[in-house]
């Protein structure tokens, strides 16, 4: 009898023991799942950076406005459409990705062309001006009182083993996948995305082989910003609370991680954001939630003081 009822006790502290590490498994990867979501979006801003960056030298500050742009995009087109179904989101994702795409061809045709050959504190400076513009063009017209995002996509909830996932943050995932993908095969499969190429190498050489730099840093510049409204209204998805000043906290966020990743590179940005997007999360889910927005920041620091060309990048020696 004292032997079975030591089983019992021994048993019943398995049983014990074992539910919280279930649990603590369990809320892991509930953790990852939304630090994948998060920085997922983060990546598709930072690839804006790294495009604009690797093309002409410069960091775009007005790409983060694009993203508020898109979000506000969407929510007039989701007024539109019938709420809740896939073709109605997916039309106004695609809206939102145009007119971004077109607005960064405006920006890049009036305020950093006439400057190309300036130095690159013109160009920073007035990219600040630019940024500063919308911003407060935004407040002016929109307004400061946040929106209610609209529901563009079905929404729900299911469980995946111990991880409850999102509809929402389905459509984050594999929106962004995909639209990570298009921009590689853009980039390495096709004519314009060799000439992109080509005018990040050397802009002299590439114009005397018969590439139109314009053409090519417009195009640059409206594909960026695309994804960047795409950014826009997958954040309103999951934080459906879009106001003008929206996008400078996501905006400085994606810079580091394209900073993080390796400035210029396109998979370096992508990486980048993701660890942004996963660190930021399990830091929000700690004791540490406060900092969480400080984070980046200091994660930055660190790569920096360890590999100052980030994770992906390639130390180059400038010839003077």
């Amino acid at each position: 009898m004292q032997g079975r009822g030591r089983r019992g006790q021994t048993a019943g502290l398995t049983a014990r023991g074992s539910a919280p590490n279930l649990r603590g498994l369990s809320e892991f990867l509930q953790q990852l799942l939304n630090g994948i979501s998060l920085g997922a979006i983060y990546a598709l801003i930072a690839l804006g950076y790294t495009m604009v960056y690797g093309v002409l030298r410069f960091i775009n500050f007005a790409h983060a406005d694009l993203f508020m742009v898109g979000a506000f995009l969407g929510y007039f087109g989701g007024r539109l459409v019938p709420a809740g179904t896939l073709l109605s989101g997916l039309g106004v994702l695609a809206l939102a990705m145009a007119g971004c795409a077109v607005l960064g061809i405006v920006i890049e045709r009036l305020a950093y062309r006439p400057l190309r050959g300036a130095p690159t504190l013109n160009v920073l400076i007035t990219a600040i001006g630019v940024s500063l513009l919308i911003e407060y063009s935004g407040q002016l017209v929109l307004g400061a009182a946040p929106r209610t995002f609209p529901e563009l996509f079905p929404a729900g909830r299911f469980n995946l083993g111990p991880v409850v996932v999102s509809t929402n943050q389905l459509v984050v995932i594999g929106v962004a996948v995909l639209l990570m993908i298009g921009l590689e095969l853009i980039v390495h499969r096709t004519r314009i995305g060799t000439a992109m190429r080509a005018v990040a190498l050397n802009p002299r050489a590439a114009q005397l082989v018969g590439i139109n730099n314009d053409v090519v840093i417009s195009f640059t510049f409206g594909l960026g910003s695309a994804l960047a409204g795409a950014g826009g209204i997958l954040y309103a998805l999951n934080y459906p609370s879009i106001d003008p000043l929206m996008g400078v906290m996501p905006g400085l966020k994606a810079f580091v991680a394209a900073v993080l990743g390796g400035i210029g590179n396109i998979p370096g940005a992508a990486l980048g954001g993701l660890l942004i997007g996963v660190v930021e999360t399990y830091v929000g889910g700690s004791a540490w939630s406060t900092y969480k927005d400080a984070i980046a920041f200091a994660v930055l620091i660190l790569v920096l003081l360890l590999r100052p060309a980030g994770l992906l990048g390639r130390v180059t020696v400038e010839k003077v």
